[in-house]
């Protein structure tokens, strides 16, 4: 029972955090998941359960390394490869001698292997908390690459000195020969045993398919329980580590990528969904666990007579400061070492590659794996005597673990602006995105009921981005023009098939037939004449065509004037007159915007023109509708606007539909969010709605 008290109040804290984090700005979210945890920590009901740290690496830190790893850009990351392994194995060992050394001098108290313990579990960086950082600063691709590399892969090097340096305090024993082979063994031996796995998976994958036997449900659990079992087979049965293991699998598996069909997309899109969910629950839980265990962690050190407290923050502060130090230095020193891909040579440290250090510095926070690992420490030695300074160690990596996420939370986005608050044309551009994906939502839900008033709303659609446009210097006349010159042309198109008709089929009714022809003919010369014109300002020059344009206009107007004295010498009807061809031309000009106004439909859905200039075209052809129209209805114009008040509101709906999607997706910070939900805020209570 308790166990499932402990499940519900880490539930409810990750839901919580969810709603929290909107109403945070400055506070990043893992750090709100921590505080959560803490706070769960002092509810009546809270159980008092310690968790297993073997248990805690293969339920949560497992599967979210391996879909690190799945997702991660495989070009950027060995692109920067050899920058993130030196992190990964060199950084690592050389924090751990460096903060090994640092705290037996300083507190003497403290044996050196167990210092080297330390200094090894604070090695490795959080790669869930790298992964929301990218989402609170504008880190650039390749220091997001380093980052995310590296706690992929330093996570296998800070265990294993950690668990020598433990076997060491333990038995007072230790042998760097020994050590560094177990090292080697477990590094590469973890890594071929993931990427074998990965091979009979993606063979595995694939010939189920071929064979017609995956199914949705089927593919889900399998690719599911591979990171756990994956993770079991190579600590306990291959004797390597998991870490890696789970890694270099992750890195290789590609049945998702592969096989095509509306199953196999549906399947993909069905554990896209499921592992995002999954994803955001072991992410939120990895930081509330890590809060819960903190208070608990931290009070036997702190409330114990016999240590000084000013001691331990000052250890705190001394060891955080070696280990931000030590990093700095190490990450300075490979950006100079580090050739330019494409020159070859290596680059002079200017002031943007320093600040790329500190990002780099600061980007690397400690997490759940340090605090797990320092969990395992032993109570007693091999001699029975009580493990030296155990709960001061653990004091010691709790308290660093919370200095690095401040320091990251609040320094980070100093040293690199969100985007979200320091580029305004960004955010326009973004906002404009989000406005052309909205006119394409409501460009798919017109129905003859509601084309009005959805025209409506798009047109003040269309304004807005064409204001936005403006603002940021994007407006492309000739694109537009382009546009225009190829509306004439469905125009042309439309008539030229409607005089064929015509001219085709006989009618009784004469009168009404020539009615017809007349009107295609002169809407004919007005299209030619317009696009003629267009031409003449077209710096490539039609000669040729625009003659034969020309030749084939007066052909016209001379085969109307022959037909009409024809028509005067064998009937004794009169000539049409001109109110009635004026009333003709008219209604045909309707059909005709129409039919282009169908065109301008389908065109936003498709890529070959903008969504704006689409957009902007159309409100061109609905004011020339709207002044051809003889005679508007009144009452169902009134109607129009009333059921665009409806459409608005739905409209705004779908803006933060859209909004949400991209931030899920990534391609915004939570800050830009924000920021744009301001906006569709702010616009739904506008009273001018643009109309």
């Amino acid at each position: 029972m308790d166990t499932f008290t402990l499940i519900l109040c880490v539930l409810a804290a990750v839901v919580l955090s969810s709603f929290l984090s909107r109403f945070l700005p400055k506070i990043s979210t893992p750090l709100v998941q921590i505080a959560l945890g803490v706070l769960a920590t002092y509810l009546p009901f809270f159980p008092d359960t310690e968790l297993d740290p073997e248990l805690f690496m293969v339920l949560f830190i497992a599967p979210l390394l391996y879909l690190e790893a799945h997702e991660i850009d495989k070009s950027a990351l060995f692109k920067s490869l050899k920058i993130s392994l030196s992190l990964a194995i060199g950084l690592a060992i050389a924090t751990m001698v460096a903060v090994g050394f640092t705290v037996h001098t300083f507190w003497p108290a403290i044996p050196l292997a167990a210092a080297f313990a330390l200094g090894a579990a604070l090695g490795p960086t959080d790669a869930v908390a790298v992964s929301s950082l990218g989402k609170e600063a504008a880190l650039t691709q390749r220091q997001l690459s380093v980052l995310k590399g590296e706690s992929l892969f330093n996570d296998a090097s800070g265990i294993v000195g950690f668990q020598f340096s433990i076997l060491a305090a333990v038995t007072g024993v230790f042998s760097f020969g020994e050590a560094a082979g177990e090292f080697v063994v477990s590094f590469i031996g973890g890594t071929l045993f993931g990427l074998a796995v990965g091979l009979v998976v993606n063979w595995l994958f694939e010939t189920i398919r071929s064979l017609g036997w995956e199914t949705t449900t089927t593919r889900i659990l399998m690719e599911l329980f591979l990171p756990f079992l994956l993770y079991l087979a190579a600590e306990d049965i291959a004797h390597v580590s998991g870490i890696l293991a789970v890694v270099a699998c992750g890195l290789l598996v590609r049945f998702d990528h592969t096989g095509i069909g509306p199953n196999v997309a549906r399947t993909n899109i069905v554990s896209s969904s499921v592992w995002a969910v999954l994803s955001f629950s072991l992410n939120g839980a990895v930081f509330i666990l890590l809060g819960m265990l903190l208070p608990d962690a931290m009070s036997r050190s702190w409330e114990d007579p016999g240590v000084s407290n000013p001691m331990l923050i000052s250890v705190i502060l001394l060891v955080a400061l070696v280990v931000i130090v030590m990093r700095f230095l190490w990450v300075a020193a490979m950006l100079r070492i580090t050739k330019d891909q494409h020159t070859g040579k290596r680059r002079r440290m200017t002031a943007e590659r320093w600040r790329s250090a500190a990002v780099m510095t600061f980007g690397g926070p400690k997490g759940t794996i340090t605090l797990s690992l320092m969990l395992t420490i032993p109570f007693f030695t091999s001699s029975g005597d009580l493990f030296p300074m155990r709960d001061e160690l653990i004091f010691i990596a709790s308290g660093v673990i919370i200095v690095t996420l401040l320091l990251a939370n609040f320094l980070l986005p100093l040293i690199a602006p969100n985007r979200g608050t320091d580029d305004s044309h960004e955010i326009t551009e973004i906002t404009i995105d989000v406005l052309r994906r909205t006119v394409e939502e409501l460009t798919q839900r017109i129905t003859p009921e509601n084309r009005r008033a959805v025209l409506m709303v798009i047109d003040s659609y269309t304004k807005r981005i064409t204001r936005l446009k403006q603002r940021i210097g994007g407006v492309d006349p000739h694109g537009f023009e382009q546009l225009q010159i190829d509306a004439l042309y469905w125009e042309k198109d439309f008539i030229k098939e409607r005089l064929s008709a015509l001219r085709a089929q006989p009618s009784p009714d004469v009168h009404d037939r020539d009615l017809g022809i007349e009107a295609c003919e002169r809407m004919l010369d007005q299209i030619m004449d317009t696009l003629r014109h267009a031409a003449d300002h077209d710096s490539s020059g039609h000669a040729v065509s625009q003659i034969r344009g020309r030749v084939r206009a007066l052909q016209r107007r001379t085969q109307a004037l022959t037909r009409r004295v024809i028509s005067k010498i064998q009937r004794t009807t009169p000539l049409l007159s001109e109110d009635e061809v004026t009333e003709r031309v008219r209604a045909l000009q309707v059909e005709a915007i129409e039919h282009v106004i169908n065109r301008l439909y389908d065109e936003i859905r498709g890529t070959r023109y903008s969504t704006e200039h689409c957009s902007l075209l159309l409100l061109d052809y609905r004011r020339a509708e709207a002044t051809l129209r003889a005679r508007p209805n009144v009452g169902a114009g009134a109607a129009a606007f009333t059921m665009a008040d409806d459409v608005k509101r739905e409209s705004y709906g779908i803006e933060m539909g859209i909004i949400q999607d991209m931030f899920e997706a990534g391609d915004i910070t939570r800050a830009q969010a924000r920021a744009l939900r301001r906006n569709v805020y702010v616009m739904s209570v506008d009273a001018d709605a643009s109309l």
